[in-house]
């Protein structure tokens, strides 16, 4: 049963969820998304960090219109703030690529145009070379079976898969 004064769209996805119907988003034609840190570290000029352009990112990305193919998310914290300023790039498919340390005009101008390329050539394709430096890995890869989870009201605890 639905409770509460929601909008058409919640009441819409809350009954899907209530008849297990699977939920689907029309942004079929997205090709990714980049996600920009913004959240304790990231961004923080007064805490000597570099200042993340984010409203001259967004300016840009509606002014050409990027949100189609490659969504633009300005985010909290995304974790590593050892790496300040961080970004995250994902694919359609659930790729993620990461990126730390920006702290240049150039270095998000590159990001615009890589997304303004993908947009060219609608296919999601790989960051240029001159981000290489940039990149790392942001969960250190198993080097034993992954565990399967199960969550409780109480705990979260872990079993061998």
């Amino acid at each position: 049963m639905i409770e509460g004064n929601f909008n058409a769209q919640t009441r819409t996805l809350r009954l899907a969820v209530e008849h297990g119907t699977p939920l689907a988003t029309r942004r079929d034609q997205v090709l990714g998304q980049l996600v920009f840190c913004d959240g304790c570290c990231c961004g923080r000029v007064e805490r000597g960090f570099p200042a993340l352009p984010k409203d001259a990112i967004k300016a840009r990305w509606k002014e050409l219109k990027l949100n189609s193919v490659i969504q633009l998310t300005i985010s909290g914290c995304l974790g590593p703030c050892d790496l300040a300023n961080v970004a995250c790039i994902i694919s359609s498919e659930g790729r993620c690529e990461w990126l730390g340390g920006l702290s240049e005009a150039w270095q998000y101008e590159t990001l615009i145009c890589w997304a303004e390329e993908c947009q060219r050539t609608r296919r999601f394709l790989a960051l240029p070379a001159t981000l290489a430096v940039h990149r790392f890995e942001r969960f250190e890869r198993p080097s034993t079976e992954p565990r399967a989870c199960s969550l409780s009201s109480d705990a979260i605890t872990t079993h061998p898969a």
